[in-house]
């Protein structure tokens, strides 16, 4: 089912007494459900953000991972920065833009702007809960509708570790509305609560992580040392607990080494996936941060500061995040309940964990990953991704 959802919020002073509200319609106009509440002093963009996120997560209550929907909104900042083609320069907002992405993510999305008059329902319901506030009371919905993704009848809790709580989603539709949801890579998952578990392995000493040379689409081998670790992963990936179903690695041969390592004990054969290869340096590709801090002082300084930014000739983490996000998706869709180890780079796994933990893109600086380290995520059809493990390095000892 194709849905529409119609945000927003306000801010009486800016900042002020605050509200956001939410509708999720039916193509037709049908509305199927309301979320309001009121959100103590803060400012209308911040407003905002908080109604595209009780919106987001109203319709994945209703409808579940990978459903179609359409965000409209008269907030030109919110749509042009959800859209990527606005920048966030208010690190106020980011968290929740990250937030809001997170949730995006799991559904289809189409972002529009509509004027403010279009958005009568939604100014409403904030509007609503800011008067509410104002009396030391809570906006009050209907009761909540049945879950798709679970198929219950009880209410569904839709609120996250660290948004706001979506007080009421007041149904009109009296049934589910859907028992099938269609993927973002575009296939089909049903109802479940199974984990898809991603097992992300590091590949093995090289002569250039030796050396700590910039490492990319560079293609050395493993040396002795980075063979025998990834014999010790391999060893300990053969033990319980892990039961391995797939294994996928990227197309460098550091990484095929390795995960041919694991496929040798668990009698798997190594599926290669492009998205999972590590970034392209470009002219610094081989070279050590010092001697690129010496050669390229300006571009290394703008490349740090921003992920946007690619070395020369080479990719930008930007770039590489959306072609890691595509193969994430495959591999969610295509092995859907199954275990599968991820043998791939520095960048590809700390944009995997960066994204199951909506961390900002800094974040990729504050992650330390040891060649040959086992890092884990779990992926729920009808709930969050949790990191379970991250640069676990025990079979090294």
């Amino acid at each position: 089912m194709n849905l529409v959802v119609e945000a927003d919020g306000g801010s009486r002073g800016n900042p002020g007494p605050a509200g956001y509200g939410a509708v999720v319609k039916a193509p037709d106009g049908q509305v199927l459900a309301e979320a309001a509440d009121g959100l103590g002093v803060t400012t209308n963009n911040v407003a905002e953000y908080h109604g595209l996120i009780a919106g987001l997560r109203s319709v994945l209550a209703l409808a579940g991972d990978g459903a179609t929907v359409e965000v409209r909104m008269d907030s030109k900042l919110v749509i042009e920065q959800m859209a990527g083609r606005w920048k966030i320069k208010n690190e106020g907002l980011r968290p929740l833009a990250l937030e809001a992405a997170g949730l995006a993510r799991r559904l289809r999305v189409t972002w529009k702007w509509i004027p403010r008059e279009r958005n009568r329902d939604a100014d409403r319901l904030a509007n609503e809960a800011m008067d509410a506030a104002a009396k030391g009371a809570k906006w009050q919905g209907d009761s909540v509708p049945a879950s798709a993704s679970t198929g219950s009848a009880g209410p569904v809790d839709v609120t996250g570790p660290a948004g706001p709580p979506v007080d009421a989603v007041a149904p009109v539709a009296s049934e589910p509305v859907a028992s099938l949801t269609e993927s973002k890579a575009g296939g089909w998952m049903g109802p479940s609560r199974t984990a898809t578990s991603l097992l992300l392995l590091r590949h093995g000493e090289t002569p250039f992580s030796v050396e700590h040379r910039f490492s990319g689409i560079g293609d050395p081998a493993l040396t002795p040392k980075g063979v025998a670790q990834a014999e010790a992963a391999a060893a300990r990936l053969s033990r319980k607990p892990y039961q391995i179903d797939v294994i996928v690695s990227s197309p460098l041969r550091r990484a095929r080494q390795t995960g041919e390592a694991v496929a040798s004990r668990a009698d798997l054969k190594v599926i290669v996936d492009d998205g999972l290869r590590e970034v392209d340096f470009g002219a610094w590709e081989g070279h050590t941060f010092t001697e690129i801090q010496r050669r390229w002082p300006a571009e290394l300084a703008a490349w740090l500061d921003d992920p946007s930014v690619a070395p020369p000739g080479g990719e930008s983490f930007e770039e590489a995040a959306r072609r890691v996000e595509e193969a994430r998706d495959r591999l969610l869709v295509e092995h859907q309940g199954k275990t599968v180890l991820v043998v791939s780079h520095v960048t590809p796994i700390k944009l995997l964990l960066r994204f199951a933990l909506l961390a900002p893109p800094e974040a990729l600086y504050r992650m330390h990953l040891d060649v040959a380290s086992l890092s884990s995520i779990d992926y729920f059809p009808d709930g969050p991704s949790l990191v379970r493990a991250l640069n676990d390095t025990a079979h090294l000892r």
